[in-house]
C-alpha cells in the first residue's frame, strides 16, 4: 500500500489571521492550539475531518525576510462546481486575491492566494481523464451546463481522453 498524505504544514506571520481565514472560508476546525516544547513555535492544528486531528498545521515561524511563499499550493477539493464558485467568492470576501478560474479537463479549478500569499486551489472533479498538465480558462460566471459542454468538447478532442472511470480502473489494475 503507497503512503497516504494526511496533511500540511504551513509557515505564516500572522497566525490569528491565518487561523481565522482558514476556518471562515473552509470550515476547518482548530483541533489544539499552544506554543511547542521541542518545535518552539506558536502552533494551530487545523482539520475538516472529525476522523483527522488535523490536516494543516499553521506555524508562527515565518522569517520576517520570507520574500514569497515557498508553498506551492494548497488544495481543498468539494463536491460541485457550485461549491467551487461559492468557495472561491467567500476566499476573496475572506482576503484572498489573484483569482483565477482553470478548467484541467479532469477537475474545474479556481486559484488564488491567501492573505499571506499561500497559493490556494479549490477544485472538483469532472467525468473525463486528459494527460496532464492541462489548462484552459475557467470563466465561471458561465452557467453549468455550458461549462460542461466546453470542458466534454475540450477532453474529447484531446489526445490520451478517457472517461474518469476507465482511467481510475486502468490505474486500479496497474497496482
Amino acid at each position: 500500500m503507497a503512503p497516504n498524505l494526511n496533511h500540511v504544514g504551513v509557515y505564516v506571520w500572522d497566525l490569528d489571521r491565518m487561523v481565522a481565514f482558514y476556518t471562515g472560508v473552509f470550515d476547518l476546525e482548530v483541533s489544539d492550539r499552544g506554543h511547542g516544547s521541542a518545535y518552539p513555535y506558536d502552533i494551530a492544528f487545523l482539520s475538516g475531518n472529525p476522523d483527522d486531528h488535523h490536516q494543516l498545521v499553521l506555524v508562527a515561524a515565518r522569517p520576517d525576510d520570507a520574500r514569497f511563499s515557498t508553498v506551492m499550493q494548497l488544495a481543498f477539493e468539494v463536491d460541485t462546481l457550485a461549491e467551487v464558485r461559492a468557495l472561491g467568492r467567500r476566499a476573496v470576501e475572506a482576503g484572498a486575491t489573484d483569482m483565477v478560474g482553470l478548467s484541467h479537463g479532469n477537475a474545474w479549478s479556481v486559484y488564488c492566494n491567501d492573505p499571506e500569499g499561500n497559493r490556494i486551489e479549490i477544485f472538483t472533479d469532472t467525468p473525463w481523464h486528459v494527460p496532464q498538465p492541462f489548462a484552459h480558462p475557467l470563466d465561471l460566471d458561465k452557467d453549468d451546463a455550458t461549462i460542461y459542454a466546453e470542458t466534454e468538447a475540450e477532453c474529447l478532442a484531446t489526445p490520451g481522453f478517457l472517461p474518469r472511470g476507465e482511467w481510475v480502473a486502468a490505474r486500479a489494475a496497474r497496482r
